[in-house]
This record gives structure tokens, sequence and C-alpha cells, in this order.
């Protein structure tokens, strides 16, 4: 839904949240303002904001504009006890920002990608190289699984069209 039909079910009483939200905003009709749930960093209950007091304006009017909102409840929410999963687009968009993502539906525990940096390699001749790609510079994603560490995975078109991606512990 759009930020719009979002803010009407604020109104209602839901809570609502981006899919990969730890936390919710919900609409306070005392202060007549939209709060904001965050999940805890160091805490149990995690910190509640005021929108108006939001440091990251920019930000916050960027999430505005998505059409991605839905309803938190405790299935997709972490601060009501569910997990937050979210599309593949996602996905390469908290990669880049240097956190571990993986698929709800993937067997084996413990298993994520990240990317990985600095890349290099030992040649035959001992040399060592240090890899670079005029697009991309010196980057890969690594898959991390029970077998050891898997430099340039490729996601398959099951990952790509997936919506169960979440954060890695």
């Amino acid at each position: 839904m759009n930020f719009t039909e979002a803010f009407k079910a604020m109104k209602q009483g839901a809570k609502v949240k981006l899919p990969g939200w730890g936390g919710y905003w919900y609409w306070d009709p005392e202060k007549e303002t939209i709060m904001i749930q965050c999940r805890p960093q160091d805490s149990d209950k995690g910190e509640l904001l005021d929108i108006r007091e939001t440091q990251r304006v920019e930000y916050t009017l960027m999430n505005m504009q998505s059409e991605e909102w839905e309803i938190a409840d405790e299935k997709n929410c972490p601060v009501l006890g569910g997990t937050a999963v979210f599309s593949f687009a996602d996905a390469i968009r908290y990669l880049k920002r240097g956190l571990k993502v993986a698929r709800q539906g993937w067997n084996g525990k413990k298993q994520y990608i990240q990317l990985a940096t600095a890349i290099s390699y030992k040649a035959a001749d001992g040399e060592i190289v240090n890899c670079n790609h005029e697009a991309i510079g010196n980057k890969a994603i690594a898959f991390v699984g029970t077998s050891g560490v898997q430099m340039g995975w490729l996601a398959s078109q099951a990952d790509m069209l997936a919506d169960d991606w979440m954060f890695a512990e």
C-alpha cells in the first residue's frame, strides 16, 4: 500500500511498517502525530520517537514515498515478535550497506550472503593479485555456509523473485 493508505490505517489504529523494518509507525491521537517504535538496540523496549523530532528527515520523507507499506503484526515485525522479510532488491540494498542477509527458505542454518571487498588471490607463480573490475571495483557477493565461503555467489531466479529475505544474525 502507499503512504496515504498506510496513514488512513494508522488513523484507524493500525501499526504500519516497511518490509525490512524491525519496528513500526502508529498514530498517537493524544499527541496528534505519528510515533515511531524502533527496534530495540541495547534494551528490551526499543526507542519511541515522535516523527516531528526525527534527525533523519530525508530518510523519513523517502520512506513516505514507498509503495510497500504493510500492516505490522506478530508475523512480520520483530518488535511484535515476528521476523522482518523483504525482497531481493532490498537484500542487495542492505548488502551494499554492509549487512548480512539470508533467505528464510534456505535449508542450512547460519547460511548467509555478505558483500566482500578487498578481494585478492594468489596466482600460480606466487604473485598476489588484487582483483579490480572497472564497473564494480573490488567487490563480490560471498556466500557463507556450513562448508565455508564461496566467492562470487550467483542468485537463482527463485532467489531474485523471493520475498523471504531477512537479516542474518
